[in-house]
């Protein structure tokens, strides 16, 4: 077995307690600084997602509006311990149409992210699951995730989950 492979002692493998709720408006000022972390490291996968100076106000812009879409799910995870009733994770989805594919509603998953402490002990998968059926309540008949193509951690963490690739966005500057 590799290292990787190798099974992780029973307590590595708990998954911390943790309260998984919809965001709140008192939320905003906690998830943006989540957020920003997210998009930056996204910038280190890929050059063209340098991370604008401005990105503070667009994030508290963005997240506010999908607080009040009714086709957006914006979840918080709340921590344990030291970490009680404090945001550690957050998810991002939305329900849009797909005007030529059934079926019709595609529930879209465009942010996903815990602190490190978090990681690698079944959260990030209990917040798939929840966003997943909090999308299906909301008509979504499929669902998709949207992250940065070189991020090879995210692509194991859907894959695993069984999601594959359907279309691909391939860019350049200008």
């Amino acid at each position: 077995m590799t290292p990787e492979a190798a099974p992780r002692p029973a307590a590595e493998r708990a998954t911390p307690a943790i309260r998984l709720r919809p965001a709140r408006e008192t939320d905003v000022a906690s998830i943006v600084p989540l957020l920003l972390r997210l998009k930056r490291l996204n910038e280190e996968f890929d050059p063209l997602l340098k991370v604008r100076d401005d990105a503070e106000a667009q994030a508290e812009e963005t997240v506010r509006s999908q607080l009040s879409d009714p086709r957006s799910v914006v979840l918080v995870a709340e921590g344990s311990g030291a970490d009680r009733e404090k945001v550690v994770g957050f998810v991002r989805a939305m329900v849009r149409e797909r005007p030529f594919y059934a079926p019709e509603s595609e529930g879209v998953i465009v942010d996903i992210y815990l602190l490190p402490l978090y990681r690698r002990r079944g959260v990030g998968e209990y917040l798939l699951s929840e966003v997943s059926a909090a999308l299906k309540a909301k008509g979504a008949g499929i669902v998709t995730a949207e992250f940065p193509a070189q991020n090879e951690i995210a692509v194991r963490f859907y894959a695993k989950r069984g999601f594959r690739p359907v279309t691909s966005i391939h860019a350049r500057p200008l």
